[in-house]
């Protein structure tokens, strides 16, 4: 699974909710391939979930094509132990998630047909809690 390999700070505050920003305004075109998996609303993403989408979409190319992941999981999510009594500390990384913006592309193809492409997309966007779109390169 993807996660970084050195942080500076090892646990993070959780900052500004990605549901409540405004669209993004970086990454919202295709710029490697030529169909792309596009995020409708905000929200994060956990690098069990892209790791899960990627295997699919590449099992679903067969191994043809190139496909790019246009996101990173870089912000760590703690937990505590369950029966943990209150006011022991923040607890321990648990595991890692990218903050994504509403336009925010997530994944490129190119490579294969479009149809085959669409396919993948729908099934790779399955995997996110949040709704995706495929679109095409303009």
């Amino acid at each position: 699974m993807l996660m970084p390999r050195k942080v500076k700070h090892r646990k993070m505050f959780r900052g500004k909710h990605p549901e409540d920003a405004s669209a993004a305004t970086r990454g919202i075109t295709v710029a490697f391939g030529s169909y792309g998996l596009k995020v409708v609303e905000g929200g994060l993403i956990t690098a069990r979930q892209i790791e899960s989408a990627r295997r699919t979409i590449t099992r679903k190319m067969q191994r043809t094509g190139k496909y790019w992941i246009r996101v990173f999981p870089d912000h760590p999510m703690t937990k505590t132990g369950d029966e943990t009594p209150m006011g022991k500390g923040k607890g321990g990384v648990d595991y890692y998630v990218a903050k994504v913006r509403p336009g925010k592309i997530i994944f490129e193809i190119d490579g294969i047909s479009e149809e085959l492409a669409k396919e993948a997309c729908r099934l790779a966007g399955n995997k996110f809690g949040i709704k995706t779109k495929f679109i095409t390169k303009n």
